[in-house]
């Protein structure tokens, strides 16, 4: 239930934040509104294609995942198991090839920010491949694996608000300042937390289905 609850926490987070881009970004870019160069908003304003064909699929994909990760949906609705898990491994992959291609030309903390997406962002899309490679093979438990590690770390951006806004608010780092390290630190913490749910919580034989 923790797990849960910390699951649909995270997503609520990431779905709040691209609420709040679309009310700022829209009106800068409807507008024209010159922006500052070094101000946070001036990267959505200058390439919002690049950055909104990361945010809006990425949204998709992290509401999507819990509900292909729900056993008792997968074995129950094995049919709408297929047909949602299609809609979300390709806007998973969409979001993460454009997710490392913003992360690295429009990075707002430097070199700490954009090697962390290049690293996490390549890991996550590497997941997704071999999670349909696995599928396509019939190998249930190996598909299910690698969908695990793939939405730890797409999980991980409602992780780096909380540490961004943690850092800023005691004081510990400025807003710049902080996105480098809270990349870095939610990433990380994310991958290792999905190899310790492997290794801890083992997936049974039983419950896993054929999509045939």
């Amino acid at each position: 239930m923790a797990t849960w609850t910390t699951l649909i926490v995270l997503v609520a987070v990431v779905v709040v934040f691209a609420g709040i881009r679309l009310a700022t970004d829209v009106p800068n870019i409807v507008t024209g509104r010159q922006l500052d160069a070094d101000s946070f908003e001036a990267r959505y304003a200058a390439v919002p294609w690049l950055a909104y064909t990361h945010i809006l699929p990425g949204v998709v994909y992290l509401t999507l995942a819990p509900i292909q990760l729900w056993r008792r949906f997968r074995n129950r609705h094995l049919r709408w198991h297929r047909r949602i898990g299609r809609v979300a491994l390709a806007a998973g992959l969409l979001s993460g090839l454009f997710g490392v291609t913003f992360g690295i030309l429009m990075s707002f903390g430097g070199v700490l920010q954009a090697t962390a997406s290049a690293l996490f962002g390549t890991w996550f899309v590497m997941s997704l491949l071999i999670a349909y490679r696995a599928i396509r093979r019939r190998d249930q438990r190996v598909h299910r694996r690698w969908m695990i590690r793939a939405f730890a770390i797409g999980l991980a951006v409602g992780t780096i608000r909380l540490w961004i806004g943690l850092f800023e608010g005691l004081g510990i780092l400025t807003f710049r300042d902080a996105f480098g390290v809270a990349f870095w630190l939610a990433f990380s913490m994310h991958a290792a937390a999905a190899e310790l749910w492997l290794r801890w919580r083992p997936l049974p034989t039983s419950g896993l289905r054929s999509p045939a």
